[in-house]
Formats: C-alpha cells, structure tokens, sequence
C-alpha cells in the first residue's frame, strides 16, 4: 500500500466509500505555526451518517462468525498497511500536531504491534470465554441438563479519536483494534485536529477489508462536528458500545446520549486524572535533587499531554521534602515549553494554569521559558496544603499540558486521610525505599479503591500494551472502572456472554462443539482443558 500527501482526499471513507460531505470544510491545523493544512475535509450529515451505521450492521453478522485464522490474518493486514504507508504518515502526524518524529514512530510501533498482539488473541480464543457444563443425566436429586456458554460480540461499535495519540488512541487504536478483535464492525469518527493523519490509517484498514474480501461495512472513517455527528452516532439504534477518550465533559456528554437512548448502551470513555505521586521521606531524602529533575521530566513530556501526566505530588514535611521543593524551582525555570497539539488545548491550558494560581493558598515554585513556537507555554510547578486540596476543588482539575501541583504532608495518617479523599485516577505511584514500606502499606489499601494502576519506583507516563496492563479506574478517570482500554483484556468490553442448553450437536456455535474445530481453550465441567488435550 502506498500513500502520499498529495493523494488525500479530504472525504470520509463510508463502507469503503470515499464520500464528500455536504457540511462545512475543516481543515488541520499546523499548531506549531496556527497555519492550516490542506486539503480541507467536508463534514458529512446525519443521512451520510447513516450510511455508515447501517453497512456496518449489515456487516456485522458475517465479521463476528470469520474464523480465528482470517480474523487474525485481517489484523495483521491493518498492522501491515500502516507500515507500508512509511514515513509520510509520520510526517503528516508531526505536522498536524507538533509532536516530534521519535515520540510518534514509537506511536506507530505500538500502533501495529498492539493490532499484532490482538491477532495473536484471536487465534489462541480465550477472550471468548468458553464453558461447557457437560449434561448429568444420572444426578440427583435433579438431573443436570447440557449448558455451553461462550461470549459474542456486542454489535457496531462507535469510537472517537483522541486529541493526544493521533495514531495509538486514534483511527487504527486501542479501541479501534479491541473491538475488531472482538468482531465488532467500527465506524470511527477522526478527531478534527489531525484529519489528515486519520485519513491515511483509515486507507490502511479499508484496503485490508477489501483485501480479506470482507463486508465493507466493517470500517467507517467519517468527519463531523461532535455536537452533531458525534452525539447523533451514539444515538443510533445500531451502535451498541462507544470507545472515547478525551475531556470529561465530552465523556458524560456521550454517557448522558448513551443512557437516554430506548436501548441503553455502554460508554467506555476515558477522561480526567490528575495521578497522584506519593514521595516517602527515605527515598526522597537520598536524591532530592534527582528526584526533583525526574518529577519534572515527567510533567513535560510531550508538553505534559498524557493522560497519565503527574498532576498532583506529594512530599513529606521536613528536610527531605524541603530540599525536594528547593530544587523543583531552577529545574523548572530552566525547562522550555514544546508546542502543545491544537491552538484550543494551549487555551485551555492558559485557563486553567490562570485559574489555579489565583486561588488561596496556592503558591508558585516554578516556571519554564516559552518555546520559540506558537503554543508552547512555560512549564509550571505550584505548590498548596492538604487543607487548600481538600477544601478547594479547583486544586483537583486536571489541567492537559505540562502543569503540576505540590501537596506537603504532616503524618502518614494525613496521607492516607487525604488520598481517600481524591477523585478516581487512572494512576498512583509510590516512590519509596525499603525504609518507607511500613508506611506505604497504610496508603495501598486506599490506592487500589482509587486507581486502576500503582506503581512503585517509576513514573506513570509510558503505558505498556500487554495481558496485564490496567489502563482505567474509577470515576471520573474512566466511565466504566471494571474494564480497561490498554491491553488485551480490553477486547472484552465489546463482548456479551450467552448460554445455549440442550443444543444438539448441528446447531452448537463452533467454538462449543465437542470436536473443538477452532482448537480453543475451554473450561469444562469447571477444569480448565488446553486446546489439543
């Protein structure tokens, strides 16, 4: 497969359709320099729309039954198509967002490894799920009838692109990838701010359908206003999931949609954490300095514009958490803000930085030089109370971008006071050394009703994509806290479990069969058999 910049269209892509909307013409933006990039994309209607919801579920009863074998194979295209494009993909992404080429190659790398990862699921089948419960006729004092359970796929899935990963959490993503994985057909609605990076990735998957000869309804691309598009695509009676991440007002905007429709569906909308990091007196007192540099490398990295940035830090009163915040100052006064990825994310920034440092009790402990680029604000560092964050809910705001907070703590019980009483986070770390477990272990309990994941001695930036990686946790960082958007146990959000009893042998679903064709792993009779025993 191979594509260029000039050959970009500026249509969605219906059912493997290119198609002009009959909307007004956005276009990307080079946010580096507030220029626009051509071509402009149309923005189709809610009668295109409905083009693309209604391929998609005449799609979907012959994308759920492929075999393991061709469904991996058609992951494994996608990955494929993606790397053929080359570096002009790489390009057209740094150019709509200003982020450099290394961060985004690796993007790309985890793009097809995490379509790869999810081919590999298939073909191994355990997502789905199944159980046979083996007929007892002779029981007493009630015979057990035949029950085989496996789990299906929901139905059409409709996903939004994020603002941050134009190619990891975008067109071809995470979730993207786990609900084709899951055999749901997407209709994929691109984020404004890089149209033409999804235009490409969007090629990508369309080619691989048509390649394994599939119903072209398995994947939509389409531009369209969120107020409009987006809300009328979740409301459309044949979407039956939606995979979102981006601002919190945007998530409940689409749950509220979601949960007013006749058939309520679920949201998995990632949305705001702030990520508290938990410094222990014996760790931070043998590098404070060192620390100080680490904490800021991870508040500005990508210009602070990861949903796993540290927002929040909290160090002990005393010595060693003076000399910690000390240093936090020339660190920060000698860092230069990178371009952040839209013109309205640097706003929003401005906002909220604005907004923090005017409330009581919040003090200034540094800030970094603006880049020589438009939107790339000095990297800045505050510092408050327990009291201040707790009673002040502005101190608890996410703010996107290279923005961070300082709390000071008395007492390990005012630590662990105060971190019941945050919000839900995606993640918490604990920096510590074998001096501060007996007080770490006081705040554990605590942190695993809050977080999704915990870490210990690392920095939260940096989500590893495999079997066990968490990425959610409660309100408000995601929607749905018992799954998670990274990692191959998120191919189960789009998926449904059914029980068939007493079927006979002709009519059972082939991953129940007694002969076992696609080779799976089952749990019968309550023990696990490996495919192949």
């Amino acid at each position: 497969m191979t594509t260029n910049i000039e050959q970009l269209t500026g249509q969605s892509i219906l059912a493997g359709q290119s198609t002009t909307g009959t909307g007004r013409t956005v276009n990307g933006f080079n946010p580096a320099t507030n220029q626009p990039l051509e071509p402009g994309y149309s923005l189709i209607d809610t009668e295109q729309l409905k083009l693309a919801t209604s391929a998609a579920a005449e799609a979907f009863d012959s994308f759920r039954a492929l075999d393991p074998e061709k469904h991996a194979a058609f992951l494994e295209a996608i990955a494929d198509n993606i790397e053929a494009v080359g570096q002009e993909l790489v390009e057209r992404a740094m150019a709509e967002t200003g982020l450099p080429a290394a961060r985004l190659n690796g993007e790309r790398g985890r793009t097809t490894g995490q379509l790869r990862l999810f081919a590999k699921v298939v073909r191994q089948g355990d997502f789905r799920g199944v159980r046979i419960d083996p007929a007892l006729p002779e029981r007493t004092p009630l015979p057990r009838v035949d029950i085989r359970q496996r789990k299906i796929p929901l139905g059409p899935v409709a996903v939004f692109g994020a603002s941050n990963f134009p190619l990891a959490f975008s067109t071809a993503g995470g979730d993207t990838a786990s609900a084709l994985a899951a055999g749901c057909p997407v209709v994929f609605k691109a984020h404004n701010a890089h149209p033409g990076t999804s235009e490409i990735v969007g090629r990508a998957i369309t080619q691989a359908v048509t390649d394994a000869d599939l119903h072209p309804g398995v994947f939509s691309l389409i531009y369209g206003p969120g107020a409009s598009i987006g809300q009328a695509l979740v409301a459309d009676p044949v979407i039956k999931a939606v995979g979102f991440t981006g601002s919190r007002s945007g998530g409940t905007a689409l749950m509220a949609t979601a949960a007013a429709r006749p058939e309520p569906i679920p949201v998995y909308a990632e949305m705001s954490a702030i990520n508290p990091v938990i410094f222990f007196e014996g760790v931070l007192a043998e590098d404070p300095e060192g620390h100080a540099k680490a904490y800021l490398g991870s508040v500005t990295g990508s210009s602070g514009q990861l949903c796993t940035a540290p927002g929040l830090v909290f160090a002990p009163q005393g010595a060693a958490g003076d000399a910690f915040v000390k240093a936090i100052a020339p660190a920060t006064t000698s860092s230069t803000g990178q371009t952040m990825l839209t013109e309205g994310i640097y706003n929003a920034w401005t906002e909220g930085v604005s907004a923090l440092e005017k409330q009581d009790g919040v003090e200034l402990l540094g800030r970094g030089a603006e880049g020589d680029s438009e939107n790339a604000p000095g990297p800045v560092i505050f510092a408050a109370g327990v009291e201040q964050l707790l009673t002040n809910p502005v101190l608890q705001e996410e703010i996107f971008g290279a923005a961070s907070l300082v709390i000071r703590y008395n007492s390990a019980e005012e630590l662990v006071s105060t971190l019941s009483q945050l919000e839900g986070q995606l993640t918490a770390t604990l920096q510590l050394n074998e001096s501060d477990y007996p007080v770490a272990a006081q705040a554990l309990p605590v942190l695993e009703t809050k977080a999704g994941r915990i870490l210990i001695n690392g920095w939260p930036t940096g989500v590893e994509v495999g079997d066990a990686m968490v990425h959610g946790g409660p309100f408000p960082a995601t929607s749905a806290p018992q799954t998670t958007s990274v990692g191959t146990l998120a191919i189960e959000r789009f998926l449904r479990p059914v029980a068939y009893q007493n079927f006979p042998d002709s009519l059972l679903p082939q991953p129940l069969a007694d002969e076992n064709p696609w080779n799976l792993n089952r749990r019968i009779d309550g023990t696990l058999k490996l495919a192949g025993e």
